[in-house]
């Protein structure tokens, strides 16, 4: 009973770069069946991941028509992952064994199967993070390329995204903080979109409380509600912003407006409530407003 050959990788680039081509070479030159198993991320599109399983198996089979190629999903288990694999192949190609082949980068050091596992050695200098990287903000004038931007685009999850707001008071809660942009002159709550290296929302309300208004001293973040924003930018879109709403109150410092805010300035929250029906406060913190208003505001 002959081997089958059993590349596993990722080959998350435009094209099969020449360290690809080497290992799939190698391979075939010493098996007469050769399978490539292609990992699949549980995150639908990604600078990470950015080719789905059929665009790489298409780009495979256009170098090796004859190779075989398998979808295996990721797996937080190392075990599960393993055994899913070994289930993989002996259900693909019954009765078989198998010989698994890798770089020293790869899947080995994860894999604790039951298949001989051969590691080959790097092949040039040759990588595709930094083919990514390299191509990542280039643009071609092509049918191709436009298409392959709105597939890509169209083949992710929706997806929410995670602002915050927050109110600031003082004098017992008499007065609040509020800032103006000069795209629409409507005065706003602080705040804006959560980064991605916050270590929370309170954290990033803090952030961009600093941002917006500078560095001033206040006490810690509360909670008050979640709301859906009716953001002029994403009115069209499919994907939408939750934006999380925070109060705290102002100790000390100097506020003063910065980033995109053109200016702050204290406002009683009675001239809040006045503001609001006069519309002169942005629409899309409304809701916020409001839940302060009834909440705080109780003469």
């Amino acid at each position: 009973m002959k081997t089958i050959g059993v590349i596993i990788a990722r080959f998350q680039s435009p094209y099969l770069h020449e360290g690809h081509k080497a290992l799939v070479d190698s391979v075939q030159k010493n098996h007469n069946k050769t399978v490539i198993v292609l990992g699949v991320s549980p995150v639908l599109g990604s600078r990470k991941n950015p080719l789905d399983f059929h665009t790489r198996e298409k780009m495979i089979k256009k170098e090796y028509p004859e190779v075989v190629v398998l979808p295996l999903s990721d797996h937080p288990l190392d075990t599960k992952w393993s055994q899913n694999l070994d289930n993989l192949l002996s259900n693909s190609f019954p009765g078989s064994s198998f010989k698994l082949f890798g770089s020293r980068d790869s899947f080995i050091k994860y894999y604790s199967g039951h298949c001989e596992v051969v590691e080959l050695p790097e092949s040039g200098p040759n990588n595709a993070t930094l083919i990514r990287e390299r191509i990542s903000d280039k643009v071609l004038d092509s049918e191709e390329f436009r298409t392959g931007v709105i597939y890509a685009y169209s083949n992710t999850y929706l997806k929410v995204y995670p602002t915050v707001d927050i109110a600031v008071f003082r004098n017992n809660k008499i007065e609040m903080l509020l800032g103006k942009k000069e795209i629409d002159n409507k005065w706003r709550l602080l705040g804006g979109f959560s980064d991605p290296t916050d270590e929370s929302f309170e954290a990033a309300a803090r952030r961009e409380l600093t941002e917006e208004c500078g560095a001033i001293e206040i006490t810690e973040m509360k909670y008050e509600k979640s709301f859906r924003v009716n953001d002029w930018r994403y009115q069209s879109e499919a994907d939408k912003i939750i934006t999380s709403l925070f109060s705290t109150d102002f100790i000390s410092g100097n506020p003063a407006g910065s980033d995109d805010i053109a200016e702050v300035k204290w406002f009683k929250l009675d001239e809040i409530q006045s503001m609001m029906d006069q519309q002169f406060t942005a629409e899309e913190h409304i809701p916020q407003l409001s839940l302060l208003m009834k909440k705080y505001n109780t003469k």
